[in-house]
């Protein structure tokens, strides 16, 4: 019996699965990469997790489209896409330039580039954030992409024994000279490509919102507790 249930569990996956094997290939010839299928909360659209960002599509590929789907709920407004590219930013943790709190209220992710002015200006001022409970976590995001100096350069930061010491430098003007291809940088600007992030700083809180542009400490402190 249970084998019987378990034939008849996959033999009724399959639609689904050719259905997702067809919609790949269409996303394909679109020019998208690295491309993930999940549901969406809408019965016949899936959302689709790529290289360039989020999509949606419906089962049969005819429609694709862009943009963020919000889920409007008691509590607020809610983006779909929050869930999971919150869930993706955790596997990054342990890839994270981390500025910790003593007495830790918010973490907030910042997407950074070391070419930033307003991006320095948030760096210097680290203690003032962590002082109001704020723990900081960098990834990397060079602005320009990732096939130019500025990226081969974070990698470098991003690889180094202590990379909040080489961050620290780099911020300083002592840049690395040791360039290297970013396949670290990568991972990150494709992540906060996901998240819609276009410049820098660019902060995601823990409940996967973004924040675009500078805070100050106290600005951001604010928008941190209305949330």
């Amino acid at each position: 019996m249970k084998k019987l249930f378990i034939t008849a569990l996959f033999l009724s996956t399959l639609p689904a699965m050719a259905n997702n094997t067809a919609l790949q290939q269409k996303l394909s010839e679109m020019g998208l990469r690295n491309i993930e299928i999940k549901p969406s909360p809408i019965a016949g659209i899936n959302t689709i997790i790529a290289e360039q960002g989020i999509f949606y599509a419906t089962e049969n590929g005819r429609y694709v489209f862009d943009g963020s789907l919000y889920e409007l709920t008691p509590q607020g407004t809610v983006d779909v896409a929050s869930g999971f590219l919150s869930e993706r930013l955790a596997s990054y943790e342990k890839e994270m330039i981390v500025y910790p709190a003593s007495q830790e209220k918010y973490v907030v992710t910042v997407f950074m580039d070391i070419t930033c002015h307003y991006c320095r200006l948030l760096h210097q001022q680290v203690k003032d954030y962590n002082d109001l409970g704020i723990t900081l976590r960098y990834l990397a995001f060079p602005r320009a992409g990732l096939n130019n100096q500025t990226a081969r350069q974070m990698e470098a930061i991003w690889t180094e024994k202590d990379p909040a010491f080489a961050f620290n430098q780099a911020e300083q003007g002592n840049l690395p000279k040791n360039l290297k291809t970013p396949n670290i940088v990568k991972k990150h600007y494709e992540l906060g490509v996901q998240f819609g992030v276009r410049g820098t700083p660019s902060m995601i809180t823990e409940q996967g919102q973004v924040i675009g542009g500078y805070l100050s400490p106290k600005d951001l402190l604010a928008a941190l507790q209305q949330q």
